[in-house]
This record gives structure tokens, C-alpha cells and sequence, in this order.
């Protein structure tokens, strides 16, 4: 019970009034555009779960993994659909455990008067090594994809492996996650965009992605004011 007090504590402490501002906006945008547009509610609570996991994961709380796990599986579900078979593997293989895995992190480094995960930063040196093995990443697995068959294969690689490297620099905790994140999110909106003006019914997904953009723009700026 006391482990649980002190969870509940270091979750709710410490929030702005723009934070929550943002929070609820963006979750409210996408429940009432969704349901005006009959999406169906898979969708909206993979949508809404997702939104939940990044402005948590942004403002440092460990609940934005129990969040991302809801999230990462119905992602899957939905990408299968849409046959962006890089998102498929990406969430249900990898994803999914990292939820576990950054828990475990995180709950070490947790900062006990800010309430919030604490916040590092990567070197120039460390910069540059991270920006070649992606380019060759993405290269590699963008080609797998195209001989798969997979729908916009090198928009999905890119999508797929930057997330994979997004996501080892979110659970080391470092700034530079959302550099990442940034391009990660005007990819995959713009493979969804693609997808719903070639009839795809998944309105709530490409509201996700539009929030996810959105909230890593807003969490570049928090990290890299908190990271220095």
C-alpha cells in the first residue's frame, strides 16, 4: 500500500497548468472528431492510450509505460490491417516488451523533488555514431520490406527503425529522444494520411500521430532546458 501511495504521489505532483491543458485538450479532440467520424472504438482507445503514454512519457511520469502497453497492442492490431507490416513487428515485437523494460529503468532514476524521471543528454561524438547506424537502418530494413510486399516500405523502415532507436533513448532517458520522435511522427503521419485519403477508416490513429507530433515539439523544447 505505502509503494503504491508513493506511485500515485510522484504521479500526480508537479504538473503545470499548460500541461494539463494540453492533456485534456488533446484527448477531447480526438474522442469528439473520432466519434463524429464513426471511427470504432479499438481505434479511439488505442488513440487515446497512445496520446496518454507521450505527454506522460514528456513530462516524466513511469506511468506512460502501463499506457503504452494498452497502446502498443491495439497499434498492432490496426497497422496489420493497413498492411504497414514495420509497425506491426515494430509494437507487438518490440514495443511491447520495452514497456517492461523501461518501467524497470526508470524506477531507478526517478527524481524526488521534481516527482519526474531525470533527464539526461547525448555528445557530439555520440550524436554523429547514432545518425550513421540509423541511415544504414533504414536502408537495410526499408529494402526487406519492399521484397515483403509491404505498403510505402522505405516511409515504413524509416517510421520503424528511428522508433527503435527513439525508444532506447527514451528508456536511457536522454533529450535527444525527441529529435527522433519528431521525425518519426511527420513520417508516420504522412503514412497515414496517405492510407485514410486511399480509404482507410482509422481517424483516430492519424489524430494520434498528429498529437504525437505535436507533444514532441512541446517536449524537445521541456528536455532540453531540464537535460542541460
Amino acid at each position: 500500500m505505502d509503494k503504491t501511495k508513493k506511485f500515485l504521489k510522484y504521479e500526480l505532483t508537479g504538473w503545470k497548468t499548460w500541461e494539463i491543458v494540453w492533456m485534456v485538450f488533446a484527448i477531447s479532440v480526438i474522442i469528439s472528431l473520432s466519434l463524429h467520424w464513426g471511427d470504432n472504438v479499438r481505434g479511439i482507445i488505442a488513440a487515446v492510450t497512445g496520446v496518454m503514454c507521450v505527454i506522460l512519457t514528456g513530462k516524466g511520469k513511469m506511468s506512460c509505460f502501463m499506457f503504452g502497453l494498452v497502446n502498443t497492442i491495439l497499434y498492432a492490431w490496426i497497422a496489420f490491417e493497413a498492411r504497414y507490416y514495420g509497425e506491426v513487428m515494430l509494437n507487438g515485437l518490440y514495443y511491447a516488451p520495452m514497456q517492461f523494460v523501461g518501467w524497470l529503468m526508470w524506477k531507478k532514476h526517478m527524481n524526488n523533488e521534481t516527482k519526474e524521471v531525470e533527464k539526461t543528454k547525448l555528445n557530439i561524438n555520440q550524436e554523429i555514431m547514432l545518425l550513421i547506424i540509423s541511415i544504414i537502418c533504414i536502408y537495410g530494413y526499408g529494402t526487406i520490406l519492399r521484397n515483403l510486399g509491404g505498403n510505402l516500405p522505405f516511409f515504413d523502415s524509416i517510421s520503424t527503425c528511428l522508433s527503435i532507436v527513439a525508444m532506447i533513448l527514451s528508456v536511457r532517458r536522454l533529450m535527444e529522444q525527441w529529435i527522433i520522435w519528431i521525425v518519426v511522427d511527420l513520417v508516420t503521419v504522412n503514412m497515414w494520411l496517405i492510407d485514410y485519403f486511399n480509404g482507410g477508416t482509422d481517424i483516430a490513429t492519424l489524430l494520434m500521430w498528429i498529437v504525437y507530433l505535436l507533444n514532441a515539439i512541446f517536449m524537445f523544447i521541456k528536455w532540453f532546458k531540464e537535460s542541460r
